[in-house]
């Protein structure tokens, strides 16, 4: 496991939003021998990936595509023929627009269910569905209220529509049907997780569920909170999850438990699911997410309690799977995406890499995975401002900014 601690972080350059070569990179950062290296398998390997490009670190300006209020997850729309890119993008108070990223025009999509805006809640992430060339259909994850003795409890749910009028100007959801939803709703309005992600033959659906920030739910297995969920598109529980049983319906949706606040998922190259997740005070994790496993919180954590109170590290409890990096200070990790070469290969360094955004760091944060599943932070660059989401498509990176008056940049190799 790979600690990035503050006792080994020289104090980084504030910058611009134009990044340059001055930015500190992964050595800057960290003492290499305050490293610790996870080895945990058998058939370790020395990954080939960067051998054939410069490991110099990459620089970048930034070209402002379009602004929104109070962003939270983008998604690329298939491009077809010679048409301009276009994303879906969701704000937390719950709009949600087709962006043209050659012209930064926005068109508001209609029919968006009400969510429960507040706190860490509101309209959630976006993704589209792996048939969505002849279906037209998205999955979409937002906070929900309660209804009678419980309006004042919330929980987030996941539902799939059609997306109808599409290159129209008054485009639509259609056809809602509700695919999942955390159980059971509780009082608070934080960590929903509620991050979507398909696996890459399109069969399966993960969804990150917050514990809630109640901490307990995360090791009950009667309660989905505090999990990794793996889902058929339609909903229905896969015969093969790890805990798949006829006296507990709910825990057949498991995938993990012991997550705590799930804000990245991506599958690697080699179709291995790595998350990116919020620790308490200190110990931000990036985990290699694996069947059946348990991940400890809030029985271990590499942070303390907000209070100060101690919690025991992983390397206390072996029984719990161990962070592959820890963040100390936290770089509050919100969203992930995997750099792979395309049409185009603006950033060829960073090919097979994770790029992780950071809210209170304010920071794009380069995350390099070898094949013996071992992990570090690759380099590290100031963004100015808090970043909310990360997307690569097609060797492009676009990020986008937090809160109000939040930019979508596309990222411009120097």
């Amino acid at each position: 496991m790979t600690t990035i601690n503050k006792r080994h972080i020289s104090t980084p350059l504030t910058l611009p939003i134009i990044v340059s070569a001055l930015l500190f990179s992964t050595a800057a950062c960290s003492n290499q021998s305050g490293l610790t290296a996870s080895t945990d398998s058998k058939d370790a390997k020395n990954s080939p990936k960067k051998s054939a490009v410069s490991n110099e670190k990459p620089e970048f300006t930034t070209k402002t595509v379009a602004t929104f209020d109070e962003p939270w997850a983008m998604v690329a729309l298939p491009k077809s023929n010679n048409a301009s890119l276009k994303f879906l993008v969701t704000q937390k108070t719950g709009e949600l627009f087709i962006v043209d990223t050659a012209t930064g025009a926005k068109t508001e999509v209609t029919g968006i269910p009400s969510v429960a805006y507040g706190g860490q809640g509101g309209l959630g992430d976006i993704t589209v569905a792996p048939d969505f060339a002849t279906s037209n259909n998205v999955y979409i994850s937002y906070a929900e209220a309660g209804k009678g003795t419980d309006s004042n409890k919330f929980g987030a749910k996941v539902i799939k529509a059609k997306l109808s009028g599409l290159n129209s100007a008054t485009p639509s959801l259609q056809n809602i049907t509700p695919i999942w939803q955390q159980t059971p709703k509780v009082t608070g309005q934080g960590h929903y997780s509620h991050r979507l992600l398909f696996s890459p033959d399109g069969q399966y659906l993960y969804i990150s569920s917050g514990e809630r920030q109640k901490k307990d739910p995360a090791q009950d297995m009667s309660m989905n909170l505090g999990k990794i969920i793996r889902l058929h598109p339609d909903g229905s529980v896969p015969k093969d999850n790890p805990f798949v049983s006829d006296s507990n319906k709910i825990a057949s949706q498991f995938w993990t438990v012991g997550n705590r606040n799930v804000l990245g998922m991506r599958f690697d190259e080699n179709g291995k699911l790595w998350i990116s997740e919020m620790g308490p005070k200190d110990g931000d994790e990036f985990n290699l997410i694996e069947k059946g496993k348990n991940y400890g919180w809030p029985i271990v954590s590499n942070g303390r309690n907000y209070s100060g109170t101690p919690i025991p590290d992983h390397d206390t409890r072996p029984e719990f799977a161990a962070p592959k990096v820890t963040w100390t200070p936290v770089i509050s990790p919100s969203s992930m995406s995997l750099y792979t070469a395309g049409t185009h290969n603006d950033f060829p360094a960073w090919q097979g890499d994770f790029l992780v955004g950071g809210l209170s760091s304010k920071a794009l944060v380069v995350v390099d995975v070898k094949n013996d599943n071992t992990a570090s932070e690759r380099y590290r660059y100031d963004m100015g401002e808090r970043i909310r989401s990360v997307l690569t498509v097609d060797g492009k990176v676009w990020v986008l900014e937090d809160e109000s008056d939040s930019k979508l940049l596309q990222l411009i190799p120097k």
